[in-house]
């Protein structure tokens, strides 16, 4: 029998920070908001918390260390979900980012609420050590099993979740991240190739982001041909995390230029000619969607996630993950190459973008699966 939903209801979404909600879930929150939902943000509150306010987000603040593992800490984080849930009784939660999506799940499931989770990326706990990865594994095994639907970015990190156990094919889905707005990253009539061009990186300056052999590459560059090198980011505290001494003494050598943090990545793009991402693994790297949508050619790394996101010889360039000399190779064949193919790659990038990194192709997704889960529900409460 078919129920219609009664009534809009509350919605948890559990990340890390509320940075990463604002920056990564915004078209979700205003869908969601537009529907009549309530919408509640649990994560670690930062000054993006007063921009969750504005939507319309009730902030909910949960401290969330994401740096590593703590048998305590994490227990603590445990109740402390379960607490919450119980108490707010939401509808559904969504579940981002690895704690949330471990914990956040597990408490879920003793609340009897439905979680959808969203695997981005497989993160330190997959490529650190064997002991931290059978740890994080098992934790998955005990967080997944129950939800109603578990997101992956790329069909590489689906396919290993499948193969260990830990998600059911009826659960797991593939998304193309958190979309990307083609309006507001759109192609610009300038073509900024001139004769030092532009590489940027745009990231966490974390060692399994590949930004030491950005650094490492872009000294071998220098050393044959006039290049300008860019990193927008800003050392931070984290297990991987690239020592702020390291990353001055690149600066020191002139090797590369690092301008900081930045709440809009578009003007680095734009003034960018190619967006470079050497990571180790990714979800789906937005800032190579980013990239694409606006019409710049990419260098990434062929590993899983950036292979989804770039069409080797296409829309840019795949090079051998943790090698500096491979990833200067594929620089200097961006500048060696003539000026119509290196367009060429930016408009297929864009073409790309369109086809199948949509923002509202994302959304729809969610929406899909929550209003299964109010059917449901609805359906429950009239029998």
């Amino acid at each position: 029998m078919q129920c219609a939903p009664k009534m809009a209801a509350r919605i948890l979404l559990a990340a890390n920070s509320t940075w990463n909600l604002v920056n990564f879930r915004s078209p979700i929150i205003r869908e969601l908001r537009g529907r009549g939902f309530e919408v509640i943000a649990a994560a670690s509150v930062d000054e993006w918390a007063t921009t969750l306010e504005a939507m319309g987000v009730r902030v909910e603040p949960i401290e969330v260390d994401s740096g590593g593992f703590s048998p305590v800490a994490d227990a603590l984080l445990l109740i402390r979900y379960y607490r919450m849930i119980k108490g707010l009784a939401p509808a559904a939660l969504l579940a981002f980012t690895p704690k949330p999506n471990i914990y956040g799940s597990i408490a879920a499931r003793w609340a009897q609420v439905p979680v959808i989770n969203t695997i981005t990326g497989l993160g330190t706990g997959f490529l650190s050590g064997p002991l931290l990865r059978k740890l994080v594994v098992n934790l998955y095994r005990l967080a997944l099993p129950s939800s109603a639907r578990v997101f992956f970015h790329n069909d590489e990190d689906r396919e290993l979740f499948l193969r260990l156990g830990l998600v059911r094919a009826d659960q797991a889905a593939v998304v193309s991240g958190s979309g990307i707005d083609l309006q507001a990253f759109a192609p610009s009539d300038a073509d900024v190739f001139d004769a030092s061009p532009t590489f940027v990186f745009i990231g966490r300056l974390l060692r399994d982001k590949g930004v030491v052999e950005f650094a490492e590459a872009a000294r071998l560059v220098k050393a044959q041909r006039s290049a300008h090198f860019q990193i927008v980011g800003v050392p931070e505290r984290h297990p991987k995390a690239v020592a702020p001494e390291l990353a001055e003494s690149w600066v020191r050598e002139g090797v590369v230029d690092i301008l900081g943090r930045a709440e809009d990545v578009r003007p680095y793009i734009r003034r960018a000619d190619c967006v470079v991402l050497p990571s180790y693994r990714e979800g789906l790297p937005r800032v190579i969607l980013e990239a694409s949508a606006m019409g710049k050619p990419v260098i990434a790394a062929d590993v899983p996630g950036c292979r989804q996101a770039v069409d080797d010889g296409v829309t840019g360039l795949l090079c051998a993950a943790r090698s500096s000399q491979a990833l200067a190779d594929v620089m200097l064949s961006i500048l060696d190459m003539p000026r119509e193919r290196r367009l060429e790659m930016g408009r297929k990038g864009r073409e790309k973008a369109q086809r199948e990194f949509s923002e509202e192709s994302v959304v729809a997704s969610y929406v899909e699966v929550i209003e299964q889960i109010q059917r449901s529900r609805d359906c429950w409460l009239q029998s």
